[in-house]
C-alpha cells in the first residue's frame, strides 16, 4: 500500500510517498524527516545560528559533511552551467528583498538596494574541511539544498520500499511502484501534463510563485549572476527531469536564465526532458521521459 507523510520544512511542504506496510515505513519516515530538519538547521540562510549563516558572516568556517558536499556540488554546477547556476548570489538575493523565509515575507518589502558587485571566489580546503569566501560573498543554497534533502530522504525511505520525495516541487524517486511508474503532474496552461517515471528526479524553477513586491515593483528569487538582479526571461516556469534532484535543480535554474528558445535547444543538446511554460502562455516540450 501507499503510505503518505507530509510536513513543513525548508520554507515549503515536504511529502513522502512509500509503497510499504505501515509497520515497515514508520521508522524510515521518522528517520528521513529527522534528516530533513537537521539539514534545514545547518543550511538555512534565514536562521542566524545555522552553519551556513555563520559561514556567510565570518567568511570562513570548518564545514560539516553536508555543507562541504553541497557547496562542492553547487560549485560543480556553476562550472557545468557556465556560471548561470551560481551559489554565490546570496547578497544579491538579500538585496532584492528576500531576507526572510517566504512565509514571513510582507506583500511589499519596501525599497531595496543594489547589491555590491564582488568576485565570486569560494575556496574549499579538502584537507582541513574548511570553506573560505571572498569579501562580500554569501552563499545561497536554498534550491539545491531542497534537492539534496530530497535525495537524502529518498535514500532512507527506499529501505522500506519504492518511494517518492517531493520537496516543494523538487522530486526524488527510488524504485518503481507496482503500478509500473510514478505519475508526476506538471502544470501547463493547457492543463496538467503527466510524466511517468520509474526513477530519477524532477525539479521546477519559476517566477510565478516565489515573488514579492518592492515599492509596487514585482521581484522574484531567481537571480541572474550576470546582473545580480532578478532574471529577465520569457520563461515563466520550467520543469526538468534528470538523474537526481540536485542536477535537476541546477539545470532548471540555468535553463530558466537563457530564455525559452535557447532553453529548449540546450535541453535537447543535453538529452534532458524539459517542459517550458512562457509568460505568453506557450508550452514547449523537449525530450521523452519514461
Amino acid at each position: 500500500m501507499m503510505i503518505t507523510h507530509r510536513f513543513a520544512a525548508m520554507g515549503t511542504q515536504f511529502e513522502f510517498v512509500v509503497e510499504a506496510t505501515p509497520q515497515a515505513a514508520a521508522q524510515p519516515i521518522a528517520d528521513a524527516e529527522g534528516v530533513v530538519h537537521a539539514l534545514e538547521a545547518r543550511l538555512s540562510r534565514f536562521r542566524p545560528d545555522s552553519e551556513l549563516s555563520l559561514l556567510n558572516r565570518a567568511g570562513r568556517a570548518r564545514a560539516s559533511k553536508d555543507l562541504y558536499v553541497l557547496t562542492q556540488l553547487a560549485l560543480d554546477a556553476r562550472e557545468d552551467s557556465g556560471g548561470r547556476f551560481d551559489p554565490t548570489i546570496g547578497t544579491a538575493v538579500a538585496a532584492a528583498g528576500y531576507v526572510h523565509s517566504f512565509d514571513d515575507m510582507p506583500a511589499d518589502v519596501g525599497p531595496t538596494r543594489r547589491p555590491v558587485r564582488h568576485t565570486r571566489g569560494v575556496e574549499i580546503d579538502g584537507a582541513n574541511g574548511t570553506i573560505t569566501l571572498d569579501a562580500h560573498v554569501a552563499l545561497d543554497l536554498g534550491g539545491i539544498a531542497k534537492g539534496y534533502a530530497a535525495e537524502m530522504a529518498a535514500e532512507i525511505l527506499v529501505d522500506a520500499g519504492p518511494c517518492l520525495v517531493n520537496a516543494g516541487g523538487d522530486i526524488a524517486l527510488r524504485g518503481a511502484p507496482t503500478s509500473g511508474a510514478w505519475s508526476i503532474g506538471v502544470e501547463t496552461p493547457e492543463g496538467d501534463l503527466t510524466l511517468a517515471l520509474r526513477d530519477g528526479a524532477v525539479a521546477t524553477s519559476g517566477r510565478d510563485r516565489r515573488n514579492w513586491r518592492s515599492e509596487g515593483r514585482l521581484q522574484h528569487h531567481i537571480i541572474d549572476p550576470a546582473t545580480d538582479q532578478p532574471a529577465r526571461s520569457d520563461v515563466l516556469r520550467i520543469t526538468v527531469v534528470a538523474g537526481n534532484a540536485v542536477e535537476a535543480e541546477a539545470h532548471a535554474t540555468a535553463l530558466f536564465l537563457v530564455g525559452s528558445a535557447d532553453a529548449v535547444d540546450e535541453a535537447e543538446a543535453l538529452g534532458l526532458t524539459a517542459i517550458v511554460v512562457t509568460d505568453s502562455g506557450r508550452t514547449l516540450i523537449t525530450g521523452v521521459a519514461a
